[in-house]
């Protein structure tokens, strides 16, 4: 029997008519007038080839070829239904899903210890996959090529299908060791390009925030080291000369803010957002938005 040409509705209409052996029952079970119910029994009896059920003293009784059809179509449409019904809900506590998330190292060390903490409590038979980038264009290939179902990190352009939605900020602040010679002078911009750099680019670039904002004043600062590690940084400044710029929640989550002094730069620099990001694919699917759901309430992507 070719399949392609079967209507699932005349199905649910024989379903309906063993159960109340009356067409205008069925059609009031399933919702459907008697005229509609009458031409879907001539439909099944076309498609099977048998009289499927004839008129008794009460009501219509199924031939045995009806007979054999009902357990396994009411099996065949309950399990139809149940998967159906799946796809519009989803429940965190009995789910044995794998979600993976891509992460670049900022928020793996601030949301990360948060969100394994919500979905041990919410969904403990979850498993967590996480995923590393370093460059932002990376986080929109693993979205493209299904690597990942969720990362977080800077905006990177991407067309339509990639969706976004904003989780924290972080400003800039720059930082020497705490006994440095300068420690106690004010960072103005002359003692602030007087000083040897340290610069944290994941992407291995010599040009960052800081030079772009230099760079409109016509100014060059003094690059002493360019490394791809943000968390290595404050550990080096603290035990060198240098000055460093960098994204205050570095410097809180490094274990090194006692060794440090912060200031507020003495340039303007806007901070840094953070996003989540998924494709478009995913958008609508229970499971999906639940994930995204847990991550969007964290404390720290939540403002708090």
């Amino acid at each position: 029997m070719d399949l392609h040409g079967i209507d699932l509705n005349v199905l649910v209409a024989f379903d309906a008519l063993m159960q109340e052996r009356s067409v205008t029952k069925a059609g009031i079970r399933i919702g459907r007038t008697q005229p509609a119910m009458s031409a879907a029994l001539s439909r099944l009896r076309a498609l099977f080839q048998d009289e499927l059920f004839v008129r008794g003293p009460d009501g219509l009784q199924p031939t045995p070829r009806a007979a054999d059809l009902a357990g396994p179509l009411q099996q065949a449409l309950a399990e139809i239904q149940k998967t159906l019904a799946f796809t519009q809900r989803f429940e965190p506590q009995a789910s044995t899903l794998t979600f993976t998330l891509g992460l670049s190292d900022h928020p793996a060390f601030v949301l990360l210890p948060q969100l394994i903490q919500q979905l041990a409590a919410r969904a403990p038979s979850i498993t967590l996959q996480v995923r590393n980038f370093s460059a932002r264009d990376d986080a929109i290939d693993m979205l493209d090529s299904g690597e990942a179902d969720v990362t977080i990190g800077v905006p990177s352009a991407a067309a339509g299908r990639i969706l976004t939605q904003p989780l924290f900020e972080e400003r800039f602040v720059c930082i020497l060791r705490k006994d440095h010679p300068l420690a106690k002078a004010p960072l103005d911009l002359e003692t602030f390009l007087s000083l040897r750099h340290l610069l944290v680019s994941p992407e291995n670039d010599r040009f960052g925030h800081v030079d772009m904002a230099l760079a409109k004043w016509g100014l060059k600062r003094r690059l002493a080291l360019t490394l791809p590690h943000m968390y290595a940084a404050p550990l080096l400044v603290a035990r060198s000369d240098m000055i460093a710029t960098l994204m205050e929640g570095v410097v809180d989550a490094s274990g090194q803010a006692d060794n440090l002094i912060a200031w507020a730069p003495p340039i303007d620099l806007a901070p840094v957002p953070f996003v989540m990001s998924w494709h478009r694919r995913n958008d609508a699917h229970p499971a999906q938005r639940w994930f995204r759901a847990v991550i969007a309430a964290l404390p720290v992507a939540a403002g708090s």
